[in-house]
């Protein structure tokens, strides 16, 4: 019997994964070029994600609850299926809890746990952002049993975008980025999400 949570949330190594959206960011927070898979042939997509990263040799990670959930999935789930992970996501640099390549979010925010764990969608709520306006997260495997995974990778990318514009306003907040720059990367981000929100079926 697969042990769940009070949720009923099953352990990451028994999800199936059928949908994956990464956007390229370069280091002076300029997004670059979006990526992304649905399908039901979850060996192929994990190969798609792992050819994909490495189309850069020293890449960096930016997530929300990646660590909690999406990295050890995909060790789990690459391992189910016999396959050989990019060498930089066992590298130092990522599997470091405290790395400046490797961002999630919620240590981020929470000081690594000092402080309460922050959803995405009330982070939109604080910087008057509306997110997760094509789905939730909870929606997904009813969305997955109607054939719709197009519609889930749509909504992977909501999330994907939702995720650098938090990032961008807290780069700003701290001080790594200038004004003008995050105006203006912020500006075009924020549209982007409202044209992906608009689209959605």
């Amino acid at each position: 019997m697969k042990a769940r949570n009070a949720s009923g949330f099953l352990p990451p190594m028994y999800h199936k994964m059928i949908s994956w959206v990464g956007l390229w960011v370069e280091n002076t927070g300029k997004p670059v070029q979006k990526v992304g898979w649905n399908g039901d042939d979850e060996k192929q997509g994990l190969t798609k994600l792992f050819s994909a990263l490495h189309t850069y040799k020293d890449f960096g990670l930016i997530h929300h609850n990646g660590r909690g959930f999406d990295l050890p999935l995909l060790t789990y789930r690459a391992m189910k299926h016999n396959l050989q992970m990019p060498l930089r996501l066992n590298h130092y640099d990522i599997r470091y809890r405290f790395s400046k390549v490797n961002i999630d979010l919620m240590d981020e925010f929470s000081n690594y746990g000092a402080s309460s764990y922050p959803k995405l969608k009330h982070l939109g709520m604080l910087i008057d952002v509306p997110f997760k306006q094509t789905a939730e997260g909870n929606e997904v495997l009813a969305m997955y049993r109607e054939g719709k995974l197009e519609e889930i990778e749509h909504y992977c990318y909501e999330d994907v975008m939702a995720t650098y514009i938090v990032w961008l306003r807290m780069k700003y907040t701290v001080g790594d980025i200038s004004e003008e720059i995050y105006n203006n990367l912020s500006d075009r981000a924020v549209n982007k999400l409202k044209e992906i929100q608009s689209t959605s079926s």
